[in-house]
């Protein structure tokens, strides 16, 4: 897995992690992840998923945590443009939405409007 440094405009803070993100490469995505949310004048972190090919367990956890944290800093956490395995894990443990993707309906999670 590599992680980019993040892309930052405004409050808005871009991770790109690439290839698996699993039990071996997690602690890489939460370094980047803390390192985010550590950041002044934070508003949203957004993960770009474009360059994810997998995506287990133990990653959702950390997208998850992330995103409470978030949260709880006064800031978003959203996934963008995940691949279609990675997107059909994220249907199927019904954290998606959570996650600032859209239902198969197109609305994301009602909570973000």
């Amino acid at each position: 897995m590599q992680l980019p440094t993040p892309g930052e405009e405004h409050g808005r803070v871009v991770l790109a992690p690439a290839g698996e993100l699993d039990i071996a490469t997690v602690s890489g995505l939460e370094r980047a992840l803390d390192e985010a949310l550590d950041r002044p004048g934070l508003l949203e972190i957004v993960v770009d998923l474009t360059a994810v090919t997998f995506l287990d367990s133990t990653a959702v956890a950390a997208l998850l945590r992330g995103a409470a944290e978030a949260v709880g800093r006064g800031a978003t956490l959203r996934l963008v443009d995940p691949q279609p395995v990675v997107a059909r894990v994220l249907r199927i443990t019904a954290v998606g939405q959570l996650l600032g993707l859209p239902d198969d309906h197109g609305d994301p999670a009602p909570w973000r409007r």
